[in-house]
């Protein structure tokens, strides 16, 4: 249940990470993410708990589309912020399929959610290409000597 919480959460957190994102490449990818990715795992999750009988959390209300324009300079996100908040979330995403595929007794659980975590290694292998060409992925310095 809480699982599906987190998911409704994130459909939202990224409708509003798309209307803040100025850079092409970066939003046709997060829409791609959250059509393809957060969407359907949302619907997988609430398929499951419908057919065991589990009463559903309520769905936090849509975001609605602005046009990044219309959204003051100094309340919106840059697009390298939005790119390193998207990768954290991936990977929190990962550790919570990993556990839930640890903790389940149902095989069709365990292997969903083992679908959820390639799909979300998948998206951050895309989102770290798209971070590097645009020069948002600041490397240390290499220390030789």
């Amino acid at each position: 249940m809480d699982i599906l919480v987190s998911f409704k959460r994130a459909v939202g957190h990224h409708a509003v990470l798309v209307n803040h994102t100025g850079d092409n490449d970066l939003k046709v990818y997060l829409e791609d993410l959250l059509e393809n990715g957060f969407t359907q795992e949302e619907q997988q999750v609430e398929a499951i708990l419908k057919e065991t009988g589990i009463r559903l959390p309520p769905a936090p209300p849509d975001r609605p589309n602005v046009e990044v324009q219309d959204i003051p300079a100094g309340a919106r996100f840059n697009d390298p912020e939005i790119a390193s908040m998207v990768k954290k979330e991936l990977m929190a995403g990962k550790i919570s399929c990993s556990y839930v595929m640890g903790t389940a007794i149902r095989e069709d659980i365990r292997t969903m959610f083992g679908e959820f975590h390639t799909q979300k290694e998948e998206y951050e292998g895309k989102l770290l290409k798209i971070m590097k060409e645009k020069g948002w992925l600041v490397l240390p310095p290499i220390n030789v000597k």
